[in-house]
């Protein structure tokens, strides 16, 4: 009996894992865990049930009243008002038209509207189901390879995670006490890579196997020059300039994050109304969707704060902490299994679970190691091993939207797929993406200057 009371918080971790699979709500069964294991912890004489009080104070005296999640509904509420608009279907015809002559043209284009419309949402549902609708016939008419295009797709579409303005970022840095704006810099540079091994895989493999990806049409577009600059006045510019005026904003310090949210938001509505797409109805629409996702976030919030408080409170912490130091493992060892831990979470949970309940636990622990000047200090960085943990989590997320069984992207895309479109294709196309995604998060682990040089640069005078 004394070793399981020593050992509650592991039994209530493994209540937590096994439960999940039940498809009840993540919110109501962190909450009801909670509950739970409080009344357990209070018969075994290590957890007082008066305690539960706190959990109110800690909900609405820290997670609601903080400003940094007030940028979450705007960034949502804009990135729905981008895709009722239109304007990621004008901007995924426009690319077509400029890459039409480079091999795997179509894949490429898919590629770089995920990156741009990565910097301009951060909600990944909407961003698959929106590309899946728009490419994926096209893809398939045009004779792509199943795996290729679906592969693609996915993985192109799950970039909002990393690249800013990524809601998971701003949750990330609200649990660590961390300034967003320096997440939102330091994730830039490892997004932009991932896209970039993304678009040279893509090239090259179009390159020497062209059958997988047949060239579209010379004369596809406009047929005159005037017609051309049209074009890209009306369909590509407009996302760059919102992209320029909400990152910009914050990268040069005209504004934090929640002011340029609120840019962002009145940016897509400019944009619906440019396109001709600002109606009653899908601004209703825009509203709806966007109080729904909120209110799944922030429910699972509330259960997350209770499950940490119980979890810590019957010393849950305390034993991950004596464990590593039981192991005498160096700083190295550490940070991979984490790593690791993680990248295995990835295939059965959704980030929101593992960003919310693994990331206060583990990082505190990351930033006791010492890695010596392998990281070091960076002007105008502060506590960079926690910006480079948090980064490193991140990217390792992305994983988890490709990773079956519950790779969520891969639900997104067979939901509003073509019936021809088999679960087999999806599951086979992303294996590649997803060790470009490993490759990207080993040259981070490698390289820190990737995650901290660009912050060190905007915010330490260069």
């Amino acid at each position: 009996m004394e070793f399981l009371i020593e050992y509650l918080p592991l039994v209530m971790f493994a209540a937590l894992a096994m439960l999940l699979f039940s498809g009840y709500p993540v919110a109501f069964i962190l909450g009801g865990i909670a509950l739970l294991f409080a009344v357990l912890g209070d018969l075994a004489g290590t957890f007082r049930l008066q305690q539960l009080t706190l959990i109110p104070l800690r909900i609405y005296g820290g997670t609601m009243e903080s400003l940094v999640l007030v940028a979450i509904p705007m960034f949502t509420f804009m990135g729905t008002m981008l895709e009722k608009s239109g304007a990621a279907r004008d901007l995924l015809f426009a690319l077509q038209v400029m890459l039409r002559r480079v091999p795997g043209g179509l894949a490429l284009s898919v590629t770089l509207m995920g990156t741009i419309m990565a910097a301009t949402t951060g909600i990944i549902g909407a961003s698959v189901v929106m590309i899946t609708l728009m490419a994926l016939p096209v893809m398939m008419k045009a004779g792509y390879s199943m795996p290729l295009a679906t592969g693609t797709i996915a993985s192109s579409g799950t970039l909002g995670i990393l690249i800013p303005p990524s809601i998971m970022l701003v949750i990330m840095s609200d649990l660590l006490s961390v300034p967003v704006g320096t997440v939102f810099i330091a994730a830039l540079m490892p997004g932009l890579l991932l896209a970039a091994l993304y678009f040279v895989y893509l090239l090259v493999l179009c390159r020497f196997k062209p059958q997988l990806a047949p060239p579209m049409d010379d004369d596809m577009g406009p047929s005159t020059r005037t017609e051309f600059w049209a074009m890209m006045f009306r369909s590509f510019l407009p996302p760059i300039f919102l992209i320029l005026c909400v990152l910009g904003s914050i990268f040069l310090g005209f504004a934090t994050p929640t002011e340029a949210a609120g840019v962002g938001a009145f940016g897509s509505i400019l944009l619906a109304a440019f396109n001709r797409q600002l109606t009653w109805a899908n601004f209703v629409e825009v509203c709806k969707r966007s109080a729904l996702t909120v209110a799944m976030l922030f429910g699972i919030f509330v259960g997350a704060t209770a499950f940490a408080f119980v979890f810590k409170s019957l010393g849950g912490e305390a034993l991950i902490v004596d464990f590593i130091n039981a192991t005498s493992a160096g700083p190295w060892s550490i940070l991979i299994v984490l790593l690791l831990m993680v990248f295995l979470l990835g295939f059965f949970f959704d980030w929101i679970e593992i960003t919310l309940i693994v990331l206060p636990i583990f990082a505190p622990i990351v930033g006791l190691l010492d890695f010596g000047d392998h990281v070091g200090a960076w002007d105008g960085v502060s506590q960079p091993i926690i910006i480079w943990f948090l980064i490193l989590v991140a990217v390792n997320l992305q994983t988890s939207f490709l990773t079956p069984p519950f790779g969520f992207a891969l639900f997104y895309m067979k939901g509003v797929a073509p019936p021809e479109v088999r679960i087999q294709d999806i599951y086979k196309g992303i294996v590649p993406f997803v060790g470009l995604q490993a490759f990207g998060l080993m040259l981070c682990v490698a390289f820190p200057s990737i995650v901290l040089w660009f912050p060190s640069f905007m915010l330490g005078g260069g």
